[in-house]
């Protein structure tokens, strides 16, 4: 689990630094790390396509994996029902600086939580001990928790102890499930998850406003179509 400790480290050193630099961190510093994500997750995002397509067993199942992921996660509208959580949670933070704290301590929970890598990167960890995803994630983690902090103070960093229980239960559930999530699977969601990553990174450039929550039912997509085949075999 080193790469979730290394996650739960960055956010707890973001914060720190955050809550020191009380001024706030610069716009064209902001812009610049975030820029320097965006083009990292595009990287991962167009290596593990390229590194997991030629041995797909199911070569087009990425293609039905996010036109039916990304419909369905439209019809739920998941990114504004993510938005109005945050909205709302915003809304009861005005007044206290207790309350203020909720309110960024749960925008920080459902930033670090919610996204491909978050849910990859664990899954990963515990079946080929690749942490890269894990690693691009503290990164991106380390520049969001202190963008907060600066707003927020340190109790920012409370946030870490939740990612850690998140990332740790999927970790330990990777190891339970091992035989289950065999190489065709993981092959199916890699390069599923390749693509989000892949938009994921487009988005934090600017250049396209891609609605990544909307888009992660597709992960689930690859797990279906094996389980299908699997029984129908």
């Amino acid at each position: 689990m080193i790469g979730t400790f290394v996650n739960v480290a960055a956010i707890i050193i973001g914060s720190l630094i955050g809550s020191v630099i009380k001024s706030g961190l610069g716009e064209k510093y902001q812009t610049m790390l975030y820029d320097a994500m965006g083009m990292a997750a595009v990287g991962l995002g167009m290596a593990a396509v390229i590194q997991n397509l030629p041995h797909s067993t199911y070569p087009v199942l990425f293609i039905a994996s996010l036109a039916i992921g990304g419909t369905l996660g439209t019809y739920w509208d998941l990114e504004q029902r993510f938005k109005n959580v945050v909205a709302r949670v915003g809304k009861r933070g005005q007044g206290t600086d207790a309350n203020r704290l909720g309110q960024g301590l749960a925008t920080a929970i459902m930033l670090f939580c919610i996204g491909t890598l978050s849910i990859l990167g664990p899954i990963n960890s515990a079946l080929y001990g690749n942490h890269t995803y894990l690693f691009t994630n503290a990164t991106l983690d380390f520049v969001t928790s202190m963008v907060l902090a600066t707003t927020y103070g340190l109790g920012i960093a409370f946030a870490a102890v939740v990612l850690f229980v998140w990332q740790g239960s999927l970790y330990l559930l990777a190891h339970q499930l091992v035989t289950v999530l065999d190489s065709v699977l993981m092959t199916e969601i890699s390069i599923v998850g390749g693509f989000l990553i892949f938009g994921s990174g487009l988005a934090i450039l600017g250049l396209k406003p891609i609605k990544s929550v909307n888009m992660l039912p597709a992960l689930l997509v690859p797990v279906i179509w094996v389980i299908i085949v699997s029984l129908w075999k």
